[in-house]
């Protein structure tokens, strides 16, 4: 899979890559997590 950005990374280790990626995974996951509590407790909060 060839990203777009392969050139700016391209001096980078493997190693480093890969926890990059891990990282923008994780913080997507994290950002969905919030925005779906957030949406739970707004949810909640109309009900009183």
């Amino acid at each position: 899979m060839r990203c777009p950005f392969d050139p700016l990374f391209a001096d980078l280790p493997r190693p480093l890559l890969q926890e990059l990626a891990m990282a923008d995974v994780a913080f997507v996951v994290a950002t969905i997590a919030v925005f779906a509590l957030v949406a739970f407790v707004a949810k909640g909060v109309t009900k009183l």
